[in-house]
């Protein structure tokens, strides 16, 4: 057992100091101590969905996209997974050095339900190498558009969980910003976004709730909440989406509406599909 109280007895501290979590002697500093506590917040949100694909499949599939160094895949396998030979956790992530990394890593703990792909978007919804059918996609920290590629991997992977902690959206802000003069002549709520952090904000704020409004028409139940304190993180929204049913017309319709009141239907290709 760990001398560090915040350390999950069945945590492996191999693991924890491969991923510069824990220092080579076994020691763990403030920054650190942070991004394990935010793993673990978000590992016991998690914990339940696998539970429940594992007790009505018995078997379970999860992809981490845009996993980069794998801290999410590797923490969820460590804890819940590594003994329970019917589950298999994908990290899907472009950059070919950090997948490297992984697989290597994975080798070395035993950790023999893991993979990590080098893919795209687009390759990783028509690659062999994943299942047709992936029952649980997370996406942590997922900077600007790559939050809606995993919801778009998501979708066409028809998952019964999705978790999201979205990261740094910019692309909505941009062309709040790039129409205001044209949408001023159009409705007053142009006010909440006229001044450029109110901007920032409201777009990024915006974007989360077409995201939410997307996965609803689509058949979700959406719970929306806080990841962890603010004083660990300013990106801290996390979206828990639950497959229920089929399309909700009436989600659909909002969207459309905003899309249209707040002159930005240049975007409905990326919210509205």
């Amino acid at each position: 057992m760990s001398l560090i109280p915040e350390i999950k007895p069945q945590q492996s501290i191999e693991l924890l100091k491969e991923l510069h979590i824990l220092t080579r002697d076994g020691k763990i500093n403030q920054d650190t101590r942070r991004k394990l506590k935010q793993v673990y917040h978000l590992y016991q949100f998690i914990e339940p969905l696998m539970a429940d694909v594992l007790a009505e499949k018995g078997s379970l599939t999860l992809a981490d996209h845009g996993a980069g160094k794998s801290y999410l895949g590797f923490i969820l396998y460590d804890l819940f997974l590594k003994d329970k030979p019917s589950a298999h956790v994908y990290g899907v992530e472009t950059r070919q050095d950090l997948v490297d990394k992984s697989v290597e890593l994975a080798a070395r703990l035993g950790f023999e339900g893991m993979s990590f792909l080098n893919l795209t978007v687009e390759q990783s919804i028509t690659s062999d190498a994943l299942p047709a059918q992936v029952d649980i996609i997370t996406a942590l920290h997922a900077c600007n558009t790559a939050t809606d590629d995993a919801i778009r991997f998501a979708l066409a992977k028809d998952a019964k969980y999705i978790v999201l902690v979205p990261c740094c959206q910019a692309e909505v802000a941009a062309v709040l910003r790039q129409k205001k003069n044209e949408t001023f002549g159009k409705t007053a709520l142009s006010e909440l976004w006229r001044h450029p952090i109110h901007t920032r904000e409201f777009g990024s704020q915006l974007t989360n709730v077409l995201r939410c409004l997307l996965l609803e028409a689509r058949g979700y139940q959406v719970t929306v909440t806080e990841l962890v304190g603010w004083e660990h993180s300013m990106k801290n929204e996390l979206i828990i989406a639950k497959k229920v049913g089929g399309a909700k017309k009436s989600a659909r319709e909002r969207q459309e509406s905003i899309l249209r009141e707040l002159n930005i239907e240049e975007l409905r290709e990326r919210f509205a599909y």
